[in-house]
């Protein structure tokens, strides 16, 4: 297998949570552009179905599974996804996030339910997957994380914590899951998503956080998926247990909330 080769997908399934939009849609067009059907799932119906109709034109495979509220609608997708598509090779769980905020406005029931979105709801879909990945001869598990989950600033006591934990509970799985199912995960930086649109509308702030990025720009959620692929191909097949930093090179937060000290 020449090199370029290995960097390919072809006639593999994918599952992406969280694809309707910017990193994870991102995610879903990458995989499909690299050979892979996809099935992808969010809440909004219409971003959805512009996300599959960009895969098809690809010449793949797209189902779209429309998340709803209901208790264990997530693996009940994932298994309708492995029985309509064939099989499943690979899982991609993007959903997740939570708002930065000052520490003690905080409450056990915001991290409680932080954690059950960030951390809980990802390892349950990778339980799941693998007995599927495990019929089709192994498999390919990738968590999208943040850079928040190591680096330190104001006001991301529980967003932090969180995604440190999924962090750590990616090498974790990737430990219980090796040989043949490899679990990773890419950590952003700050990536010019609809969540950050915002604060990018102030030109100030942009070319702050431009300046204080040693590539100097803000990521695009092209940047992740290209890492997300290579963690889903054979270009990776020797890599498990890894937390991929895509953040413009940064040693510290390139923002800084405006948080006062008590």
């Amino acid at each position: 297998m020449s090199v370029m080769q290995m960097f390919r997908v072809d006639g593999r399934v994918a599952f992406v949570n969280g694809a309707g939009r910017g990193i994870g849609a991102a995610c879903a067009l990458a995989l499909a552009e690299a050979g892979a059907d996809v099935a992808i799932r969010a809440r909004t119906l219409s971003q959805l179905e512009e996300v599959a109709a960009g895969i098809r034109a690809l010449g793949r495979k797209a189902l779209v599974l429309q998340a709803t509220e209901e208790p264990g609608d997530d693996v009940a997708a994932l298994a309708r996804a492995a029985e309509e598509m064939g099989s499943l090779d690979i899982l991609v769980n993007v959903v997740g996030g939570a708002m930065p905020g000052p520490f003690l406005k905080g409450s056990d029931r915001s991290l409680n339910e932080s954690f059950d979105f960030n951390v809980t709801g990802p390892v349950r879909l990778c339980r799941a997957a693998v007995p599927h990945m495990l019929a089709s001869g192994g498999g390919s598990i990738v968590n999208i994380t943040t850079a928040m989950g190591h680096l330190v600033s104001r006001g991301y006591s529980t967003y932090g914590t969180v995604k440190a934990a999924l962090d750590h509970a990616t090498r974790l799985m990737a430990a219980d899951l090796s040989p043949k199912i490899r679990v990773n995960g890419v950590a952003p930086g700050a990536i010019h998503t609809d969540s950050l649109e915002v604060i990018m509308r102030n030109p100030e702030i942009r070319a702050a956080i431009e300046a204080a990025t040693p590539m100097r720009r803000l990521g695009v959620s092209e940047d992740i998926a290209a890492a997300v692929l290579y963690l889903c191909t054979p270009a990776s097949s020797y890599v498990t247990g890894k937390i991929i930093d895509v953040d413009g090179g940064i040693q510290v937060p390139n923002f800084q909330m405006p948080f006062a000290d008590l």
